[in-house]
Formats: C-alpha cells, sequence, structure tokens
C-alpha cells in the first residue's frame, strides 16, 4: 500500500460517521430552528448548512484546526491547549460546548484504544474537544492538511444532513442530493480557513446561537442537549 493510500484510509477513518464520539446524538441547534419553521425544506437546509459552512467552519473550526495539527506534529501542548481554549471560547451556547467536551471525551478514549501516540498533556487536551483529538491523530498519522480540514467539514456537513432528513423528514436522495450540491461551498470554506491569519479566527453565526440556546430548553426533542 502506497503512503497515499494509507492517508486516505486513516482520513476515512476519522471522518466516517461510525466513528463512536456521538456525533449522530447532536443537532447543534438544527432540531429547533426546524421546529421554528426556519427550516422546513431541501432547500432552507442547504442555506442553512451553507451559511454555517462559510460564516462558522471556515473563520474558526477550519483556522484552528490547522494550528492544532501543526502543534500535534511539533508536540507543542502549549499551543495546542491556547488553541483549544479558543475554540471552546467561541462556542456560544453551553450546549455547543458540552458537545464539544463529550466529544472530545470520546475522541480522546477512542485514540487510546487505537493506540494512537500522545503524551498525557495531550490526552487531557484531546479529551477538552473533539476538534484537538481529530487534530492530533491528523498529525500522528501524517494525513496532509488541506485533506485533514477537508475530511473535518465533510464529516461535519454529513451528520448534519443526517440531522436534517430525519428531522424534517427529507428522503435520503435529497439528502445526498445535497451534499452533492455543497462540494464548492465546502472546497471555499476549506480554501478560506487555511488562509487566515490569527487575528482574523472567529465565527459570527447569531442564528446558530439562538437556536442553540432555544434547543436547550426545547420541550420535545430527539436530539441532546
Amino acid at each position: 500500500m502506497t503512503e497515499r493510500h494509507a492517508h486516505l484510509l486513516r482520513l476515512l477513518h476519522l471522518a466516517s460517521p461510525s466513528l463512536p464520539t456521538g456525533a449522530f446524538a447532536y443537532s447543534q441547534g438544527l432540531e429547533w430552528a426546524i421546529a421554528a419553521g426556519w427550516v422546513r425544506d431541501a432547500a432552507t437546509l442547504e442555506a442553512w448548512l451553507a451559511d454555517l459552512l462559510r460564516h462558522s467552519l471556515a473563520r474558526a473550526e477550519i483556522p484552528l484546526l490547522a494550528r492544532m495539527v501543526a502543534a500535534g506534529r511539533e508536540h507543542n501542548e502549549s499551543d495546542l491547549a491556547r488553541w483549544c481554549d479558543l475554540l471552546l471560547a467561541l462556542r456560544e451556547t453551553s450546549e455547543l460546548r458540552l458537545e464539544e467536551k463529550n466529544r472530545g471525551r470520546a475522541m480522546a478514549t477512542l485514540l487510546e484504544g487505537l493506540k494512537v501516540p500522545l503524551s498525557p498533556g495531550e490526552k487531557a487536551i484531546a479529551a477538552q474537544s473533539q476538534l484537538a483529538g481529530f487534530a492530533l491523530a491528523a498529525a500522528r498519522w501524517e494525513i496532509p492538511l488541506p485533506e485533514a480540514a477537508a475530511g473535518y467539514a465533510w464529516s461535519w456537513l454529513e451528520n448534519q444532513t443526517l440531522a436534517g432528513i430525519k428531522t424534517i423528514p427529507l428522503g435520503q436522495t435529497e439528502g445526498h442530493r445535497i451534499l452533492l450540491h455543497m462540494d464548492e461551498t465546502l472546497a471555499a470554506a476549506v480554501a478560506l480557513g487555511l488562509t487566515l491569519e490569527d487575528d482574523a479566527i472567529g465565527a459570527a453565526s447569531p442564528a446558530l446561537a439562538i437556536a442553540s440556546s432555544r434547543h436547550e430548553t426545547q420541550y420535545t426533542r430527539l436530539y441532546r442537549s
């Protein structure tokens, strides 16, 4: 097996919807947005996801992933912790912060089970943030950064699309049509995120913050808060 194929297989592993981090249990406010009528069909779901790719992932998760991967490759725990703290600060609701930490603990346990070599400090940081664990795995498995960033964005997009088609509901074909339509938006978001300077990192997604905070007290829901 070539090195390129090995990197691709490890990336597919990290981006798999079967990864036991609990992503399937969270809608990140989308469930409330659907209940409120903000998202009601395939077109509005696609618009919701495209906005989050452009204004949230491209400006927060992707540039922070790049810095966490670099810190992981350099075994720089101080930088890794600093970027992890910034990510948690950018999670605007208790629901979003709790999700990040819960999935981080699950990711840290998974990496330990997969024998990914991490220092005690790195394990502790990974347990605070799923993004940090993803970045450390990408660093240790030597996955090229552009591919790692695209894989992370695709994993997020697939999970959110699945939440949408189950909750609206939509058919599986419509969901995959949305994923197909989002190719250029995802690629542009990743490209932008990888070019941002440190002082440009920061998301502005007020609709997401409102939906997530309202979801925390939604009376009936399928997804965790």
